[in-house]
């Protein structure tokens, strides 16, 4: 297991949770919590059958080591949530953090606006907190102004219509159809 880095520090106590039902025909419900300390997995058994009425939850807590050297809860994780979760828990207990999705949006809208606009197309599809900063206004208007250096009452007006990512696209698209002088890249200005 691997030493927790400095930025460590930076991370929230649970680095990890999600939550579902388990593979049919099995109607329980689970819970997998990852802190910086420990693995927790709850469960809840739904159930029909009068022997299951009244069951507790049930709950188990282990430390990162301990789950990575545990095969059978691995699997039973494995079971419910698949292996691309069983490989995340596994990444997280052995401390390999991913920093980046950890950072607060200005500071990775702020990162964006230094990327080439296919990239950002391609960062989108990433996951859905990306899709939502390349995808926001916010990001649009910053690049609007960035690349034509000036927001006219007119796309103010516009804006409303169109929102400022379809009104970049239209600007820049008119752009490149007819160049009347040499731009910046759009994403490359502070």
């Amino acid at each position: 297991i691997a030493e927790r880095p400095k930025m460590a520090s930076l991370l929230d106590e649970i680095l990890f949770e999600t939550y579902g039902q388990g593979p049919s025909p099995s109607k329980d419900f689970y819970q997998l919590v990852i802190t910086q300390k420990e693995v927790i997995w709850r469960w809840w058994k739904i159930s029909i059958r009068g022997v299951f009425r009244g069951t507790p939850p049930g709950e188990i807590k282990q430390s990162h080591i301990d789950f990575v050297e545990d095969s059978t809860f691995q699997k039973q994780l494995d079971v419910v949530f698949g292996p691309k979760i069983l490989e995340y828990t596994l990444s997280l207990c052995r401390g390999h953090f991913d920093y980046l999705v950890r950072l607060p949006d200005q500071l990775l809208l702020k990162i964006l606006s230094y990327l080439p606009l296919q990239d950002i197309g391609h960062l989108s599809q990433t996951s859905s907190r990306f899709r939502k900063l390349c995808n926001s206004d916010e990001f649009w208007k910053k690049t609007m102004q960035s690349y034509f250096g000036v927001i006219t009452e007119d796309m103010e007006l516009l804006v409303k219509a169109m929102g400022w990512k379809k009104l970049f696209m239209f600007y820049y698209s008119q752009e490149l159809s007819c160049p009347t002088e040499d731009k910046p890249n759009p994403a490359a200005s502070p």
